[in-house]
């Protein structure tokens, strides 16, 4: 589904991703970890056509995003960690503007908009302008867009920061329905508990370099991903 080969990415002398190779499969729940600045923004970004990068590939379901970036990015559903909308529409307005963009039918989004604004307890809020949300309100409203277009892969960056438990619960078992149904994603966490219960696989990165990568059993074995990850933030 993603394919991440060697890429690399500079910014002056700093090189914030360093030949970074991973593999994400369709079904797969893949977290990836590291401190603040490790490169994963970075790589989130370059993996959804927001960032150019200087060297390496990056393909999705065997499409180059370099070059064919329209095609990757129709299959792509991203979700930033503070989810910058268009503060002047309405939240059904920005909901159907990227259900437009998406080509999405109009019996279609509206079944999507109804089924996930309900269990997002947003319905009565998307008349509303934007602007009047509140953190976690935006965050919800950036989850119900991304799900529209039924997009074969999912990129999130923090994707729990300003959900409260009941939402977080909740994306947590969308995140688990999408994978059953075909889709990947592809997620940075802080919080590795969450990471731990979630994740088919994770990868853990410092500096921008991969330093441990597998399924989640077999990089954290005995222990706690907590206690691996710190330990390897020790040790490097």
């Amino acid at each position: 589904m993603l394919k991440i080969e060697h890429l690399t990415k500079t910014y002056g002398e700093k090189k914030a991703v360093d030949d970074l190779s991973l593999h994400i499969q369709p079904g797969e729940i893949y977290g990836f970890i590291g401190h603040n600045g490790a490169g994963k923004t970075t790589t989130i970004k370059a993996v959804c056509g927001i960032l150019r990068y200087d060297s390496g590939e990056i393909t999705v379901n065997g499409i180059s995003m370099k070059e064919n970036p329209l095609a990757c990015k129709s299959a792509i559903a991203y979700i930033p960690d503070n989810p910058d909308l268009y503060e002047f529409m309405t939240g059904i307005g920005y909901l159907n503007f990227v259900g437009d963009i998406f080509g999405v039918s109009a019996e279609k989004r509206q079944e999507k908009i109804r089924k996930y604004a309900a269990e997002f307890e947003l319905t009565a809020d998307l008349a509303q302008p934007i602007s009047a949300y509140s953190h976690g309100m935006k965050q919800k409203l950036a989850v119900i867009a991304a799900l529209i277009h039924d997009p074969k892969l999912i990129i999130m960056d923090e994707p729990f920061v300003g959900l409260d438990p009941k939402a977080s619960h909740l994306l947590k078992g969308l995140m688990r329905e999408k994978c059953d149904e075909g889709a990947a994603i592809f997620f940075s966490t802080h919080v590795l508990e969450v990471a731990e219960k979630l994740c088919d696989k994770v990868a853990i990165i410092k500096n921008g370099r991969l330093i441990k990568s597998g399924t989640m059993e077999d990089v954290k074995g005995d222990t706690s991903l907590e206690n691996v990850f710190l330990e390897l933030e020790d040790a490097q």
